[in-house]
């Protein structure tokens, strides 16, 4: 009998923690630089050494089994603490990191693509990504930059706007063509609504009704769908065929330079909200951090255009 308080393999709980968290084997495998079959085949062996079903198929997708879920929060957790562990031991060592903090839905769709351009670009610069949300950035000097979303209003950081926020419908290819195209807005009765579920407590967030009221197509029903509590999600559900997301440019530029999305309309929703680059003021002109700066400001110019 397996004590309970051995721990299972650290490379087993690194690929169940990637899964619960992006939902995905495929994503998974890509953010731990491994096959798709090596991350299964990971949390197999996890789940043979907890004795419990952590995920099961649910649909075309994945879900966490109740077993999954406990666990979840407390992995993230603690292989947050061993990467500050080992950043300390590298940082005392010499080696200094530049540290970037975003939120896992900037970070997982825009971000993430561009890093290996910027190391490309400067070699001697590491940069390290972290995707942990900081209640006071402030409170940790460690981190040396920050891309967040608002108003801009961040008082004790200097700010860059990366990009702005205007709200506009998007969905997979195969919808825009299929037995129901979508021709106008109000075809939108025919096809799923894929909502996100998100409210900011210093914001008012465009919805569905909002942006069929602004297309003259108030007649569809803007209450019906699927809601999701990231913006991610529901972009991916779009991707898969599921339905018709509304999205910003921040998070679809790259599904939508890859044809794996359109948008269907030109009708957009503006928002007075968008991303912004932060950096302690003092910090501002230092090389590293505007060497950084300047690649986002014109990656996210080219995103745009």
């Amino acid at each position: 009998m397996k004590s309970p308080t051995r721990l299972p393999s650290l490379n087993a709980l690194r690929a169940f923690e990637a899964v619960a968290r992006r939902l995905s084997y495929a994503r998974a495998a890509d953010e731990l630089f491994v096959t798709k079959a090596a991350v299964a085949q990971q949390v197999r062996q996890l789940e043979v050494e907890i004795g419990a079903t952590l995920v099961e198929r649910a649909g075309r997708g994945l879900k966490l089994t109740e077993a999954g879920q406990a666990g979840m929060r407390d992995l993230a957790d603690g292989f947050e603490f061993l990467a500050r562990g080992a950043r300390a031991m590298r940082e005392a060592a010499g080696r200094r990191f530049l540290v970037i903090n975003s939120s896992p839905s900037f970070a997982a769709t825009w971000l993430v693509g561009r890093i290996g351009r910027f190391k490309a670009a400067h070699p001697d610069i590491d940069v390290l990504l972290d995707a942990n949300p900081l209640d006071d950035p402030l409170d940790h000097p460690g981190v040396d930059a920050l891309i967040r979303w608002g108003a801009g209003d961040y008082p004790g950081f200097a700010t860059t706007l990366l990009f702005e926020e205007n709200v506009f419908p998007v969905c997979s290819p195969r919808l825009v063509e299929g037995s129901n195209p979508l021709l106008t807005p109000h075809d939108l009765k025919a096809h799923t609504l894929l909502h996100l579920d998100w409210n900011p407590s210093f914001s008012t967030w465009p919805t569905w009704a909002d942006w069929l009221k602004a297309a003259g197509a108030a007649k569809v029903d803007a209450t019906r769908g699927v809601w999701f509590n990231h913006m991610s999600m529901a972009l991916l559900a779009a991707a898969q065929g599921q339905g018709v997301t509304l999205t910003t440019l921040a998070i679809a530029a790259d599904e939508l330079a890859a044809g794996r999305v359109v948008a269907p309309f030109e009708i957009e929703v503006h928002t007075s909200f968008g991303y912004y680059f932060l950096c302690r003021p003092e910090q501002a002109n230092s090389p590293r951090i505007s060497a950084l700066r300047d690649f986002l400001k014109a990656e996210a110019e080219k995103s745009a255009g």
